[in-house]
Order: C-alpha cells, then structure tokens, then sequence
C-alpha cells in the first residue's frame, strides 16, 4: 500500500506542468496571463479561483518564475494551516524585505478562504499599500468565502474543470510515456471518476497501473481498482427506470451494493450514460471522434436509449438523478439516496404516460 501511495504522488509530480504550454484545459487563463506579461501589465495581486486539482498553483508557481522569481524569492504558504492572525501579521512584517536575487517576491497563499476572519483583515492592509517589489498570487476553490474587499483588491482568474475528453486525452499521453497501453473505454472511465480533477485522476490512473501485470489496463481492471460497477449494471438500472419498472430498478440498486460499489461512483456513471443517450436522442453528432468517442456497443446502447418509447423523460430522469447525486453524501445510508430518485422517477412516468 505504501509503494503504491509513494507511485501515485511521484507520477503527479512528475508531470506536474513546467511552462504555460505544458497546462491543460485552462487556456482562457493562460492568453491572459502571457498577454499580461507580454503588455509589462503586472498587477501585485492574483487571484486564482476554481475547482481543486485544475492547476491553480501550478500556475501561480510558473507565473512566479516568468516574472523572474528565484526560488528563494517564491514563498508558498498553506492558508488552511496558517490561517490566523498571527501568521499574516509575521508576513506583512517579511513583506518589507528586499528580494535576495529576484525582481520581485512572490507569495502564494493556496485555500486563502481558511483564513480568518482577523486574518483576512491583515492581509487586506497589505493588500492595499504593498511594497512594489512584492505580489501575492491567493488560490481558492472556494470563492465565496472570499471577502469582497479581498476580491477586489485582485485581478482574479478563474480556473474551470477540464471536459472529459481533454482530461482522457491527457491519461493517454502519460500512460503511453510511461510505457502502458490504455483502451479509450478505460481511459474515460478514469476521466469520468476523476471528476474533473487532473491530481485525482493522476492518482486513480497510476493505482491501476500500479496493479497491472502485463502494461495493458483494461476496463476490468481499472473497475476492480476503483470498485466502479459493471457497465451492465448501470445499463440494466437505467433502462429499469425507463421501462418506469420500480422493482427491477430496485432489485439493481441492492445488487450494486452487495458488490461493494459506491454510489456516488453509480450515479457519475450513471448520469454520463444518461447524458450520452440525451445526445443520441438530440445531438447525435456529439457522439463521435470531435467530441465523445463511443464504440459500436456503446452506441448500440444510447440509441437505445434515444428511441425507447419513454424517451421524452430522459432530462427529467437526469434531473432527479443529479439531486441525488448531490445529496449522497448527506445521508448515513447512501443508497437511499439513489432508491428514493427511483422511486420519484417511477412514480413521474406512470403519472404522464
């Protein structure tokens, strides 16, 4: 388990982006900061907004080093474990200091939003009159716990998760450097669990290599890594709750927990199938090489889904299935979760059929 761990961080790391041109997915951010520093438009303080494992201080480390920062000018600083009054008070002292070998200093506070109350006061006052030589670069994923006088002392920048198909692209590339073949459905299983994470699904992608014997990862054996469910699972779920068949649902439901599968993992994948046979029902032409790749018996299956008879409550069933999704971490027994939206999406089609 420990060798395992250590691998996952070390392929993290290793193809954690160097320059702007190695950053996927976030290239809004990435014109806008090298036309900033092409225009010699630097502003002393940034602010990185977006969901974690997007590449925020990631960013904020390559910014630092186009503006010519040392490493020993570069200070990175943990806002969920120095999040008092203190901690910023020590900084506006440090601030004052000249740089050691850098035109500027550069300090990147990630998850600003765990800082105090107090805290945030402090740094505002620095925030308002700093030294020229100093820029703070502040990384949050979760904005709005961000005061707004912060907010407008920075030029913020928001950061969005990647879409499927480019985070799937990305594991193909380093899953071919690192000498592993990958089919496209295990590839985009990985994808999809890593929601939208390239750190997570770094890590989900290097525990199944990790396990395999012969550098061919299959769908089966990134499903047993991840405890994810049979795709036949989800199909016969789905189709259960089209055919409005409350027991047959259920039944699938208790079966998937038998196997130990979580549900947050069901319903992701279940909602992507679903998503999937909305595009086959209204936008086919998603589903192809530019933008969703799906093989023949995938297609086979979300035609299926595009023709049934009952396919008019396909976006009702999405619906339901995303408040569930949202709320399954809220319950002590997650199934129910997923039992009660079936039993809500039965109930909606027998009532307008």
């Amino acid at each position: 388990m420990m060798l395992r761990l250590m691998n996952e961080i070390a392929l993290y790391r290793k193809y954690r982006p160097a320059k702007f041109k190695d950053v996927v997915g976030q290239e809004p951010v990435i014109r806008a900061l090298e036309g900033a520093l092409a225009g010699s438009q630097i502003t002393h303080a940034y602010l990185f907004a977006g969901p974690r494992g997007t590449g925020k201080t990631s960013v904020a480390r390559i910014f630092a080093g186009e503006l010519g920062c040392a490493g020993n000018d570069l200070y990175e600083i943990d806002g969920a474990s120095n999040n008092g009054v203190g901690e910023i008070r020590e900084l506006r002292e440090a601030v004052g200091s000249l740089p050691f070998s850098s035109s500027y200093k550069v300090y990147i506070i990630d998850e600003v939003h765990m800082l105090s109350h107090a805290a945030f006061n402090a740094l505002l006052k620095t925030l308002e009159e700093p030294p020229r030589h100093v820029i703070f670069i502040l990384a949050t994923t979760e904005l709005h716990k961000v005061p707004e006088t912060v907010i407008s002392r920075c030029q913020t920048f928001r950061f969005h998760q990647p879409e499927v198909p480019a985070l799937q692209k990305h594991l193909k590339e380093i899953a071919k450097k690192e000498g592993y073949n990958i089919d496209e459905k295990s590839s985009h299983l990985i994808a999809l669990l890593g929601e939208g994470s390239f750190r997570d699904a770094l890590g989900i992608l290097q525990k199944v290599m990790v396990s395999s014997a012969d550098k061919k990862l299959t769908i089966e054996e990134v499903e047993k890594i991840t405890g994810a469910p049979k795709r036949e699972l989800i199909k016969k779920f789905l189709l259960s709750l089209l055919e409005a068949d409350s027991s047959q649902a259920l039944v699938t439901v208790a079966e998937l927990t038998r196997a130990g599968v979580e549900m947050k993992v069901t319903l992701r994948l279940a909602l992507e199938e679903l998503r999937r046979g909305m595009f086959a029902s209204y936008a086919p032409e998603l589903l192809g090489e530019k933008y969703l790749a799906v093989d023949a018996d995938e297609k086979e299956f979300y035609d299926q889904l595009a023709s049934h008879s009952n396919a008019k409550f396909l976006s009702a069933i999405l619906r339901e299935l995303l408040t569930a999704y949202s709320e399954i971490g809220l319950l002590a027994v997650p199934a129910l979760a997923l039992e009660l939206a079936t039993v809500s999406i039965v109930r909606q089609i027998s009532e307008k059929k």
